[in-house]
């Protein structure tokens, strides 16, 4: 004689489902991993590349610095707290001067 009491369609279908979503949130964390490692391990295109030696106006600490593709940009202060962005050709040599207002 079978004693087992049979499994009801509801948690069959609820078993079943719980199968399937497990699933499919494995496969979308493998794939999200798998872009991850596609695009971070993909080449560097852009280098900042610096001059040498960059002269600052005496009295000046440079806080951030960015390259343009024809320019590079110094972010400097003053020991009044006065802030200017320093626009440099890739040379170092100067090009415009921005006074930025508090």
């Amino acid at each position: 004689m079978n004693n087992e009491i049979p499994e009801p369609a509801n948690l069959r279908f609820l078993r079943r489902l719980v199968t399937v979503l497990t699933a499919t949130m494995i496969l979308g964390l493998l794939t999200i991993v798998a872009l991850f490692v596609i695009k971070f391990m993909g080449p560097v295109t852009a280098r900042l590349t610096l001059p040498a030696e960059i002269s600052l106006p005496a009295g000046e600490t440079a806080q951030a610095i960015t390259q343009g593709t024809s320019w590079i940009g110094v972010v400097t202060t003053d020991e009044s707290g006065v802030e200017r962005i320093h626009i440099l050709n890739l040379d170092g040599t100067p090009r415009q001067i921005v006074n930025i207002a508090p």
